[in-house]
């Protein structure tokens, strides 16, 4: 079954979870932190997202985010791009 699209709206904070499959390990060293923030800054950059703050634990990564503007999901590139790094 397909996942239900997500609301984003403008000015609101929302919190996100993302975690690996089966909370597998997302990053194995500190290279892997530093490029998963240099993906974050980048993406916020682009999507006009206002990062409040942030944690990366081994197997997950917890945002505190607010959309400036209407946000739409990551396209397949970007998704891939992200996941093909692991």
């Amino acid at each position: 079954m397909t996942r239900l699209a997500h609301l984003y709206p403008v000015g609101i904070p929302q919190h996100i979870i993302q975690r690996g499959n089966n909370r597998q390990v997302c990053f194995n060293g500190n290279e892997d932190f530093a490029a998963d923030a240099n993906w974050l800054k980048e993406f916020a950059n682009k999507y006009h997202v206002n990062m409040h703050a942030w944690v990366f634990i081994t197997n997950h990564i917890h945002l505190l985010a607010t959309p400036i503007t209407p946000l739409l999901t990551l396209n397949k590139t970007e998704k891939l791009s992200v996941a093909n790094n692991f």
